[in-house]
């Protein structure tokens, strides 16, 4: 198989692309990346000495793409679907771009960052730094609440790069941060992603690794139900 993703089934930013291969039922092969084996990391440092997951490699073209964002772009011009993920016209092309790093930096990094913090011990957390974070979250809730109003989708009618951001970066940031009663519309939002079949199958694939994530006591109830989606 041409495509194989190093990814982790818990990772919010891997449910990113994961989310984007199933939008178009693109053929990959899944190597799950354990970072805590020293042999499974060893390997994938050969292959992204950074060491941030998730990378595509693709063996028929001889290269390997990093990062969420130009991942998503390479499969849209290499591995076309039905579903263009990427809009035609360019200013909608700007608009998901603009969207997609808005939900990247603005509400995956904060959230991250309050995730993470739960991981270190008493003397090495943040407590400034995680009520920055909350704030910069609730500040996007406010930009979000705004920009649904008449929309489906973050950029139009059509679920896009913008929206595969979106899920992943909402699903765990609602679970540190919930969601305000007062936002009807990112609620409604909030909704359409998680019906949507890719986003729900990324959450399926997840949940054994549930445990490992640090609120976990805090992920609502009905994500924690069901069987495993088939491939």
């Amino acid at each position: 198989m041409a495509l194989t993703l190093y990814f982790h089934p818990l990772a919010s930013f891997c449910h990113k692309v994961l989310i984007a291969l199933y939008e178009n039922q693109t053929p990959f092969a899944a190597h799950l990346v354990n970072l805590a084996d020293q042999d499974a990391r060893a390997s994938f440092l050969e292959l992204w000495p950074l060491g941030k997951m998730p990378v595509l490699r693709d063996e028929d073209r001889d290269r390997t793409i990093p990062e969420t964002t130009i991942i998503i772009e390479y499969l849209d011009r290499h591995y076309p679907g039905a579903r263009p993920l990427l809009p035609q016209e360019e200013e909608e092309r700007l608009e998901a771009r603009l969207w997609d790093r808005f939900f990247d930096l603005y509400v995956q990094v904060p959230m991250s960052k309050v995730v993470t913090d739960r991981l270190w011990s008493r003397g090495e957390q943040d407590p400034r730094g995680v009520a920055e974070a909350k704030s910069v979250l609730g500040t996007a809730y406010e930009m979000l609440e705004r920009r649904m109003a008449g929309r489906t989708w973050v950029v139009g009618e059509r679920f896009t790069l913008a929206d595969c951001a979106a899920a992943p970066a909402l699903f765990y940031a609602a679970i540190v941060a919930p969601l305000p009663e007062s936002h009807a519309r990112l609620t409604d939002y909030f909704e359409r992603l998680m019906g949507r079949a890719s986003v729900k199958r990324a959450i399926a694939e997840a949940r054994p690794y549930f445990h490992l994530f640090p609120y976990k006591d805090s992920i609502p109830t009905r994500f924690l139900q069901g069987a495993p989606v088939a491939d």
